[in-house]
């Protein structure tokens, strides 16, 4: 029997009816659109490298021990494999609006918490694909891994064979309590135990530690800058989702010629947008500053778990009150580049083990607060997931497109999730729908695709022709 850690329990218990706390993407493919029949056996066959997908949640009377999975003796693909079609002309803003409800809608926590929904009458031949994953099964780096388990390289993959399944009897109550005790009293001891190893491991050196709170000094200098307001309020159920695009090589180009990294240069556009957006909204001033939650992948080169999350969090204010598009840079880097340096990352990991002391009904009543309680520390969430350089197959059909989804917590109205594939960044922004206007998202997507166009109109053109300089092309992995 396997039990949630304590980043997945988290991400269970705050859901609740005003947010769902699934992941999720748009992948679009070239036509002709498979059958269903094909897509649902691709399914079926693929399952066996994912056992997760198809075991539910299981939770005690009281919510007395942390959540725990168990095989569904009633799986039905048919239910998760879902098929519709986009209504006519099957345009960008069709798509758009099908998915955005789809998307908006929790998942059903009686059976497995996934979904996907193939989606035909895409204007030319064009059909795609709507992935949905609970946050407490998977995070970003470990759903687009799971892209490996699906996809082939190459046009001309082999049909995989169906792999017969048996579901396995779930544990007895008494096996269910036993097991609950005992990790009551084990896992604490054991993560007691292990946050000395744990510190040592990612802070390093004493000097490393000292850089770190020396770090931490500055980062929580940084909290009191003064942020936008209108960014954060309560929520209903109904969300907005609309997406942009970005080129890989123009922005690498800027980051070139500017220096920095690519996340940096990504970042500087995402502040333009919110710059556009608080100047419409008259809120905007100099020094303003929108706190953006920033998840860190904790998984080395070699890890291919893909269900449980292994992140951590950074947070970075992004300067919307800085007018000039070059300084707004220069600040995201060197705020980011201290961040890295000192590993501010750690601190959140080191607090997810010690709240992992908790016994399980003060852990889900901590969490829910947490996420419930207003603070003016945090406007949005910004995660960006890299993805491959090389095409991706289904069923011998080209992906041409992958928009991210992110969820969105309580009191933040706004969160945008990037990824990117082939030549291309891919924008995902979720909203709450009733305070985050169409012409909101309109202003939003303008002023990302503004901030990318002002700081390529900044690069010399022999710059444009040199080798990368300052930064690695994709930067560190965050999910």
């Amino acid at each position: 029997m396997e039990r949630m850690s304590t980043l997945d329990a988290g991400f269970y218990f705050v859901e609740h009816e005003n947010v769902p706390m699934h992941i999720g993407t748009l992948t679009v493919f070239e036509g002709p659109a498979p059958s269903y029949d094909d897509l649902l056996a691709l399914y079926s066959a693929k399952l066996a490298a994912v056992p997760r997908y198809r075991q539910v949640v299981r939770t005690t009377p009281g919510g007395m021990f942390r959540p725990y999975w168990a095989d569904d003796p009633e799986f039905e693909i048919g239910y998760h494999l879902r098929h519709s079609a986009v209504p006519p002309p099957g345009g960008p803003a069709q798509l758009m609006a099908m998915a955005a409800r789809v998307l908006a809608q929790k998942l059903d926590r009686a059976r497995p918490l996934w979904e996907a929904w193939f989606l035909e009458g895409l204007d030319g031949g064009r059909w795609a694909i709507i992935s949905k994953v609970h946050h407490c099964m998977v995070d970003g780096i470990g759903g687009s891994d799971l892209m490996a388990a699906l996809f082939d390289i190459g046009p001309d993959g082999e049909p995989p064979q169906p792999v017969p399944w048996t579901p396995e009897r779930g544990p007895s109550v008494a096996t269910v309590v036993a097991s609950g005790v005992l990790d009551d009293v084990v896992a604490p001891v054991r993560q007691l135990v292990s946050l000395p190893r744990l510190a040592r491991r990612r802070l390093g050196t004493a000097g490393q530690t000292l850089s770190y709170a020396a770090g931490l000094t500055r980062a929580a200098g940084r909290l009191t800058a003064r942020s936008a307001r209108s960014l954060n309020g309560p929520i209903g159920p109904h969300r907005r989702w609309a997406w942009t695009t970005a080129s890989l090589t123009e922005v690498k180009a800027i980051k070139n010629g500017l220096g920095g990294t690519v996340n940096d240069v990504v970042l500087a556009a995402i502040t333009a947008g919110f710059r556009d957006l608080l100047a419409e909204r008259g809120e905007l001033s100099q020094g303003l500053v929108v706190r953006s939650l920033i998840p860190v992948s904790l998984r080395g080169a070699d890890d291919r778990q893909l269900s449980s999350n292994k992140l951590s969090a950074m947070l970075a204010n992004l300067p919307v009150g800085e007018p000039d598009p070059v300084r707004r840079l220069e600040l995201l880097h060197d705020q980011m580049a201290d961040l890295k340096a000192t590993r501010q990352a750690v601190g959140p990991e080191i607090l997810t083990d010690l709240v992992g002391l908790a016994a399980a009904p003060v852990l889900a009543r901590g969490a829910r607060a947490a996420f419930r309680l207003p603070q003016p520390l945090v406007q949005t969430i910004t995660t960006n997931v890299p993805g491959p350089g090389f095409p991706l197959y289904l069923l011998g059909r080209k992906m041409v497109q992958a928009y991210p989804y992110v969820p969105i917590a309580d009191r933040l109205l706004l969160g945008v999730a990037i990824f990117s594939y082939l030549d291309t960044f891919y924008f995902g922004i979720t909203a709450e729908y009733r305070q985050i206007s169409p012409a909101d998202l309109r202003t939003f997507i303008d002023g990302i695709n503004r901030g990318i166009a002002d700081l390529s109109a900044e690069v010399p053109a022999a710059a444009r022709r040199r080798p990368g300089r300052g930064g690695s092309g994709r930067g560190r992995p965050t999910g």
